[in-house]
C-alpha cells in the first residue's frame, strides 16, 4: 500500500464522521418553535463540505496520478470547514447553546485533522 493512501483513508473516515455527526450527535440547536437559526445553516454548510471532502477522498483513492491535486483541493475545503462555524456564519449568541458547546469545537477539530491529513497526503504524493 502506498503511503499517500493512508491519509486518504483517514480523510474518508473523518468526512463520514462529519456528515453523520452533523445529522445526529453533533447537530446544531433545535428551536422550540420549529424555526431555524443561523446555526442550522452553518450545520448545513458543514454537511455539504463533509460530503465534498468525502468525494475528494474517494477520488484520491481511485487515481494515482491526480492524487496530489486532489489533496491540494481538499485544503481550502477544510479551511472553510474550520472558518464556517462562528466566523463566516454566526451561531447562537448564548455560549451555553448546543451549537457553541458541541458543534463548533467538534467541527473545528475534525476539519483541522482533515486539513493536516490532506497536507501530509499532498507531501507524500508529491514525493511519489
Amino acid at each position: 500500500m502506498k503511503k499517500s493512501v493512508i491519509p486518504a483513508l483517514v480523510i474518508l473516515v473523518l468526512s463520514q464522521v462529519i456528515v453523520f455527526g452533523e445529522t445526529t450527535f453533533l447537530s446544531p440547536c433545535v428551536h422550540e418553535d420549529g424555526s431555524f437559526g443561523p446555526c442550522h445553516w452553518a450545520g448545513r454548510a458543514l454537511l455539504g463540505l463533509g460530503c465534498v471532502l468525502g468525494a475528494l477522498a474517494l477520488l484520491s483513492l481511485c487515481g494515482k496520478r491526480a492524487r496530489f491535486g486532489v489533496f491540494l483541493s481538499g485544503l481550502p475545503v477544510c479551511a472553510l470547514g474550520i472558518l464556517i462555524p462562528g466566523t463566516l456564519i454566526d451561531l447562537c449568541h448564548m455560549s451555553t447553546m448546543r451549537c457553541r458547546m458541541v458543534m463548533q469545537p467538534a467541527m473545528i477539530l475534525l476539519f483541522s485533522a482533515a486539513l493536516l491529513c490532506a497536507l501530509i497526503g499532498a507531501i507524500l504524493s508529491a514525493k511519489e
